[in-house]
């Protein structure tokens, strides 16, 4: 075997290279050395972040370093530091580009034409405004080989990334990974007691607010700000309707919404009591998309977890919308489950302040919107409360009353009201004073006045309470009104109250009555003496009227005008309105037998009845108002009146009040005629129920043969109608419409009418 020896030059290459290798395990040992001392005397993870991306770039001769580290919560990998001007948070999928190659396969890699590599992320530069020309990355790994994240050494200064380079930046990396996940942990810790530290504060400020619509906010501003979400909603569970409803806005701008408690995702875990996590809203068949088109918001995921209180009830949700950076985790589920625990006591105890105060402003309002006057008295005998009404009634200011002893407010003309009090002290028992008189300044009221105990839970007697109801201006309506209709009637109207003076449509019987010959009594009687005469007309009338329950709606000149119907019907009001008017004149017949014996002379009226629907109401002017008819049926009742003066009669009444009687009455068709103002005809009916033997003779024979002699005048046999109207005529020379109808007769046998004719006759005078 030959022996090589070699040559001094190549021995002294050999030494030359190993000097050289040494001298580079000695820089680099000496490298990491520094990397470690560096990174040891750091305080936080963007202190080593710093120093390890600084100490690379640095040594590898790079215009720019990064480091990205992955959110387990999120997949993402973060970039928390850069070189260079660029110090925004980068975030990328930890699958996508170079980074995420790197980080998902473990493997380093040199990147010497990052556009010409499908891996590269251009977005990236596109945000930065960077040019990546190459790229160094390698994966920074535990000691147990776990990929924690990514280094990235960009664009070499001078030449290309070797693999010397490669080597060097994976030891580096290698090397700072103790720290990284050191920083990690502390800053975690770090991050978790902030966390912690702000949960107490929150909790703690919230459970101090009382008031739930500023504390639904407050929960909802807070889970929402605490979740890292856009949106979210705390519904509570209505008992009584059965609904989740939550408060969404701020002062005017604040609105309920409302929903089934056993509806939607909400109502599932209000149900069930158990949360649901849902990454994808739409994915979720659960999940109800109309919400969204209705409101323009689109939900991407949904953390709904149920408010419990501490004896472990459901009350409500809280329901979390669209997590910034991914769905939510389990950590979110528990933050967010321990955060409406510690709330629950002070929602509860904000509902039920709710309640109490909604109870306290309704019965305050309920107090003052009473018209009657409520005073309570305390345990000592002072006057507690007085609401509006009461110090309205009593003509006082709030300071004038309360707190007072009562026996020195009601004193002198009210000192009944102490004993009263005195008396439901000694017995327990309720009483009651009906019209009693309170002396008010210098008014002296009427009113109903009720004192009754006041008891606690415990039935200990706590005070008392007074109710003042203020009659007085009833009873002066009433007895204002009893002048016009009926007492009963009055008292029934003010019961009714204003419903009964507005604008109605009602069936009614109208009577008007006129004097006859009123101009002559006048000029005889003089002014005095007229005035006289009417007051004791018209007292006598109305009571006739007021007997059957009518209401007297006017006086006009020696005319009256009444109604019976109104304001309370009855269903025999046309009977009552036809016997009021044969009482008028029964009663005019003795009235005038006095008269004519004190030498006086005798009043004479015509009445007309008419049953028709009017209008009845206040009628009138701001100044000045009048509660009457009007109507046709009104102005047919007046033209019927009037047309006693032309058949010679007393009472007149129309078909319509005709056929309206329930009772028997003494009748006798007398006409069909058009009254003046109208087209259409009338059958005329005269009341005879008034009369004696006197003042109609033979009455039943002379009514039966004008009824025949009425049947051949509408059968046009002219001369047979003269001779029964005749005939009625000789049993009664007094009976007007038997001559009236002689008189027609022989005009129409000389006139002989058209062929439509039926009997009617038109009245050419009102």
């Amino acid at each position: 075997m030959r022996s090589v020896v070699a040559s001094p030059d190549t021995t002294a290459k050999r030494a030359k290279k190993s000097a050289v290798a040494q001298k580079r395990r000695l820089r680099e040992a000496e490298l990491l050395l520094e990397v470690s001392r560096r990174m040891a005397s750091t305080n936080s993870l963007d202190e080593v972040l710093n120093a390890l991306i600084e100490s690379t770039s640095r040594e590898l001769g790079a215009e720019r370093g990064s480091l990205f580290l992955n959110d387990p919560e999120s997949n993402e990998l973060y970039s928390r530091v850069a070189q260079g001007n660029f110090q925004r948070e980068i975030r990328i999928l930890n699958n996508s580009g170079v980074a995420g190659y790197v980080f998902t396969t473990g493997e380093a890699v040199i990147i010497q034409d990052a556009y010409q590599d499908p891996r590269f992320n251009r977005g990236v530069d596109e945000q930065t405004g960077f040019v990546t020309r190459n790229i160094l990355c390698v994966p920074i790994k535990t000691a147990k080989g776990e990929v924690i994240g990514v280094a990235q050494s960009l664009n070499k200064i001078k030449g290309r990334f070797t693999r010397a380079d490669l080597e060097l930046f994976t030891a580096m990396a290698s090397q700072g990974t103790l720290a990284l996940q050191s920083a990690q942990f502390i800053e975690r810790m770090e991050r978790l007691r902030k966390q912690e530290l702000e949960f107490i504060e929150i909790v703690s400020e919230m459970t101090s607010d009382i008031k739930l619509g500023s504390l639904l906010q407050r929960v909802m501003g807070e889970a929402t700000r605490m979740l890292n979400a856009e949106r979210s909603t705390l519904f509570l569970n209505d008992e009584k309707t059965k609904e989740l409803w939550s408060e969404v806005g701020q002062g005017l701008e604040a609105m309920q919404i409302r929903l089934p408690n056993h509806l939607g995702i909400a109502g599932a875990v209000f149900a069930s009591g158990k949360t649901i996590n849902i990454p994808y809203a739409y994915a979720d068949l659960r999940f109800n998309p109309a919400f969204d088109k209705k409101t323009g918001f689109f939900t991407r995921s949904i953390l709904c977890v149920p408010v419990v209180n501490k004896i472990g009830r459901t009350i409500g949700v809280t329901q979390v919308l669209n997590k910034r950076g991914g769905p939510f985790t389990n950590e979110d589920e528990a933050r967010l489950r321990a955060f409406t625990a510690q709330v629950s006591i002070a929602l509860e105890n904000a509902k039920l302040f709710a309640d109490v105060q909604a109870m306290k402003n309704y019965n305050e309002a309920m107090l003052e919107s009473m018209s009657n006057g409520l005073i309570t008295l305390d345990a000592a005998g002072k006057l507690a409360t007085c609401n509006a009404a009461g110090l309205r009634i009593l003509k006082v200011a709030s300071n004038d009353i309360l707190q007072k002893p009562v026996a020195d407010f009601f004193t002198d003309g009210n000192a009944w009201v102490v004993e009263r009090l005195r008396k439901v002290e000694e017995t327990g028992e309720q009483q009651v004073s009906m019209d009693a008189p309170l002396q008010v300044g210098t008014e002296r009221l009427s009113v109903n006045f009720t004192v009754q105990p006041l008891f606690n839970i415990d039935q200990k007697r706590i005070g008392s309470m007074m109710v003042i109801e203020d009659i007085s201006s009833e009873k002066r309506l009433k007895s204002t009104m009893s002048r016009y209709m009926d007492p009963g009637i009055a008292d029934r109207l003010v019961a009714s109250g204003a419903e009964l003076l507005g604008g109605q449509n009602v069936e009614a019987t109208v009577l008007f009555s006129d004097v006859r010959g009123f101009t002559t009594l006048s000029e005889q009687l003089g002014a005095q003496g007229t005035v006289a005469l009417l007051n004791e007309y018209f007292t006598l009338m109305v009571d006739c009227i007021q007997r059957e329950q009518g209401m007297l709606d006017k006086f006009i000149g020696d005319a009256v005008m009444a109604a019976f119907g109104i304001p309370v019907a009855h269903d025999d009001d046309a009977d009552r309105a036809v016997r009021a008017a044969i009482s008028m004149l029964t009663t005019l017949k003795k009235w005038n037998q006095q008269r004519t014996g004190e030498g006086k002379l005798p009043v004479d009226i015509g009445v007309g009845l008419n049953t028709d629907t009017v209008v009845s109401g206040n009628i009138g002017s701001q100044k000045r108002m009048d509660f009457t008819i009007i109507g046709d049926g009104v102005n047919l009742a007046s033209r019927l009146e009037s047309a006693c003066k032309q058949y010679g009669t007393k009472i007149l009444i129309s078909e319509f009040t005709f056929h309206k009687l329930k009772g028997t009455y003494r009748v006798r068709e007398v006409d069909v005629a058009v009254v003046k103002g109208k087209t259409k005809p009338v059958a005329i009916f005269e009341v005879l129920d008034f009369h004696d033997e006197e003042s109609f003779p033979n009455i039943v024979e002379a009514l039966g043969l004008f009824k025949d002699g009425l049947s051949m005048y509408r059968s046009r046999r002219w001369d047979e109608a003269s001779r029964l109207f005749g005939e009625a005529l000789t049993l009664n020379p007094k009976d007007k419409p038997s001559k009236l109808y002689i008189e027609r007769s022989d005009y129409l046998k000389q006139n002989p009418p058209g062929e439509n004719w039926a009997g009617e006759w038109v009245l050419s005078s009102k």
